[in-house]
């Protein structure tokens, strides 16, 4: 019973050609409104701060593991990747990537 509540609450999101990503969407939602601070979900985008809604889940986790190991440039998103777990990171992916593209 345990597992199929769990199986219920993860989704996985996989793109043609793309890794599959596992993740608790609803998680992801919560972890979200630090994000949602910078990357606006309404559409309106800042300059250099792209928008993540929509965007798929394989290249979310690989962008926010490159910033948690600093091997992408960007100090703030370094410092926020690298309180994240991986958990987190798949939650985060699978909850934007679930989000229609407003721009």
């Amino acid at each position: 019973m345990i597992f199929a509540a769990a199986a219920v609450a993860a989704a996985s999101v996989a793109a043609p050609g793309s890794a599959q990503v596992t993740g608790d969407r609803a998680l992801g939602q919560y972890l979200s409104s630090e994000c949602v601070t910078c990357h606006q979900l309404t559409g309106k985008q800042q300059p250099g701060i792209p928008a993540i809604d929509g965007k798929p889940a394989a290249s979310l986790v690989e962008q926010l593991n490159a910033y948690r190991t600093k091997q992408r440039p960007n100090e703030v998103m370094q410092n926020i990747a690298a309180r994240l777990s991986s958990d987190d990171i798949a939650a985060l992916a699978v909850y934007f990537s679930s989000l229609k593209p407003r721009n």
